[in-house]
């Protein structure tokens, strides 16, 4: 099925790691060595070409005017909020709108600038902010809704563009997990006219995490925009808030790509798509073989049935997350079969000893979500092999 052939496996199988980086980056690993010499060598390693060229490519890949890349994706998020606050849109104590479930990075961009996080429930199919709550918890100190694309599905809605636009609201998109992901209004997604998320709110965050779909071999990020004054006062917040050297116009921070990070991110871009595919593919034959009536399987906007599937564009398949009531026996019987799994994530952000204030809230949805969540493998580099031998793993659990 679209390029997978069942196949018996055998128990001499290694472990399937969750995620194998080496083998990821060993597919690019001679043009990643020769840019990395060619850096080297330059001399320069900051503030360079090497960023200048990355950004330009992100930003055309998105569909933007402006990327400017940052140290990574929660100083991402962290500038955009402090690049509004120097423009006057919002200040302190202003209220921020976020998904309850998210990770929590999220969270720590808007409290780190001094504004309010509130907290909406998500969806239980998507695991996305549930759209219907938003305009309840929208009061007259809220400047902002973050929604994040979690697990690399497309967050994004008419309704949802109403909203902001009703209240005069800024949409910051956390796209740390989706990029690659397309929006289009249109429900078969056969049109031209798609909008890549990290273009579809006023800002975007971005993170290169080395896990990431796009990933870097250390910390990285960006930011993307359309907006050219928020792009120039997160540039200059982002180099210690200077334009011009030894010229501080803000209290910035220090927050740069660097030179070889921005080599290496300028070569793999160029392989995203491609990847991303192979993504879709597997997540495809897990939701059309996997039949354990136990298993809660990923649901998409479009809501179709498994036989039917569509793995169009608005997924990128970041992570493949299934739910159990039993994930704890789950994860452990998938180890003893040789497959390592993750959880996305074990503790919501409201029951963190960071946000005590936080831990009596009762947020069902999010915790029923937390308890239950197993994240299997994918990864561009997955064998079919290795993708059968999951599912009938995950089939055999009883």
């Amino acid at each position: 099925m679209d390029g997978i052939t069942c196949k018996v496996y055998t128990k001499n199988l290694k472990m399937i790691k969750f995620l194998d980086l080496n083998k990821i980056n060993n597919q690019h690993a001679n043009e990643l060595k020769t840019v990395a010499s060619e850096v080297i060598d330059s001399g320069w390693y900051l503030l360079g070409e090497r960023v200048s060229r990355f950004e330009a490519s992100l930003a055309a890949y998105i569909g933007v005017k402006n990327a400017i890349g940052v140290a990574n994706g929660l100083d991402a998020l962290r500038l955009i909020f402090k690049a509004y606050i120097e423009l006057g849109v919002m200040s302190e104590g202003d209220e921020v709108i976020v998904p309850a479930n998210t990770y929590i990075a999220s969270i720590l961009a808007i409290t780190d600038n001094g504004l309010k996080p509130v907290l909406v429930e998500p969806d239980v199919n998507t695991y996305n902010i549930n759209f219907s709550l938003i305009e309840r918890s929208i009061t007259p100190r809220t400047k902002a809704i973050m929604i994040v694309h979690l697990y690399g599905q497309v967050c994004w809605s008419k309704e949802l563009n109403k909203i902001a636009e009703k209240y005069n609201l800024k949409i910051i998109e956390d796209n740390a997990q989706a990029i690659g992901a397309a929006y289009s209004d249109h429900f078969n997604m056969n049109t031209t006219k798609l909008s890549k998320t990290g273009s579809l709110g006023h800002a975007a965050g971005f993170s290169f995490y080395p896990g990431k779909n796009l990933g870097a071999i250390g910390d990285s990020g960006a930011i993307t925009t359309n907006n050219d004054e928020l792009a120039r006062v997160v540039r200059a917040l982002a180099n210690y808030g200077s334009n011009k050297k030894y010229v501080n116009d803000y209290q910035g921070l220090n927050s740069r790509l660097d030179e070889i990070q921005a080599a290496f991110l300028d070569i793999k871009i160029k392989y995203l798509d491609i990847e991303n595919q192979r993504r879709r593919e597997i997540a495809k034959y897990y939701v059309c073989q996997i039949t354990n009536p136990k298993i809660i399987l990923p649901w998409t906007s479009r809501n179709f049935e498994p036989s039917t599937f569509n793995f169009e564009l608005s997924h990128v398949w970041h992570l493949f997350v299934i739910r159990t009531s039993l994930r704890d026996d789950l994860q452990h019987y998938l180890s003893e079969n040789g497959i390592q799994t993750l959880i996305h994530y074990p503790i919501p952000p409201h029951k963190q000893l960071a946000f005590k204030e936080w831990n009596t809230l009762n947020l069902p949805i999010t915790e029923i979500i937390h308890k239950e969540v197993l994240s299997l493998p994918i990864s561009p580099v997955m064998t079919d092999e290795e993708v059968t031998k999951v599912v009938e793993i995950i089939n055999s659990w009883k």
